[in-house]
């Protein structure tokens, strides 16, 4: 395959970012915000010549592509791929519930409060299985279930014929996916406390081996 660089871009604020639910595979609009987010984004990348885009199938990350290419004069032959394998985690019965009282129900029964209580003592990979473990449904997404619907969206990259060497592909992402990319190819040089900002650009490399990150929650 070609050697190209991704440029993930979290997906525009949405109601449930403002009422700080949980928002996996469910979805709710973009605010007024959001879209401005997604416009800024626009207008950081206008200037990038994008050989293909990827998004997941909910509409804030379709929503958030669409203004992004519709700003970029230099890919105007790119129409977005949409795809279940780019959707943030699922939180299975969790979904839509407050983050802060589903992270204190995950973490409790390990003597832990939220979710930063969680990744500290253990990883952002463990609070997935615990998650799995304390869903009544345990519908949620493991770390393995996660990473195998994950790595299927590089793969459906990696196979796309069309793109050569040096190529540049935009991504639409989600929060948690790309603190969960810091973490398992970020080396341990950046901070997870921060969570990446809507709009914000997280850039990577991509060969037929491997994943290297250039920069992460560049404004």
């Amino acid at each position: 395959m070609a050697r190209v660089t991704l440029y993930l871009v979290r997906h525009g604020q949405t109601y449930f970012n403002i009422y700080n639910k949980l928002q996996g595979w469910s979805n709710s609009p973009l605010t007024a915000m959001g879209i401005a987010d997604a416009k800024g984004a626009g207008q950081r990348l206008a200037e990038i010549r994008f050989a293909a885009a990827y998004c997941s199938d909910t509409t804030r990350a379709q929503q958030t592509a669409a203004m992004i290419l519709a700003a970029n004069t230099l890919s105007n032959q790119v129409s977005p791929l949409s795809s279940p394998f780019f959707r943030e985690q699922f939180y299975g019965s969790f979904e839509g519930e407050n983050m802060n009282y589903v992270w204190d129900q995950v973490g409790r029964p390990h003597g832990l409060n939220g979710f930063k209580a969680i990744e500290e003592k253990y990883s952002i990979a463990k609070a997935k299985d615990l998650m799995k473990e304390a869903d009544p449904f345990h519908d949620a997404e493991s770390n393995d279930e996660y990473w195998a619907r994950i790595d299927r969206g590089f793969d459906l990259i990696r196979n796309n014929a069309d793109l050569d060497d040096d190529d540049n592909v935009l991504v639409i992402s989600h929060g948690n996916t790309l603190l969960s990319l810091m973490e398992r190819y970020g080396q341990g040089k950046f901070d997870l406390s921060e969570r990446p900002a809507n709009g914000s650009v997280t850039r990577l490399l991509l060969d037929d081996q491997q994943i290297t990150v250039l920069g992460y929650n560049e404004k």
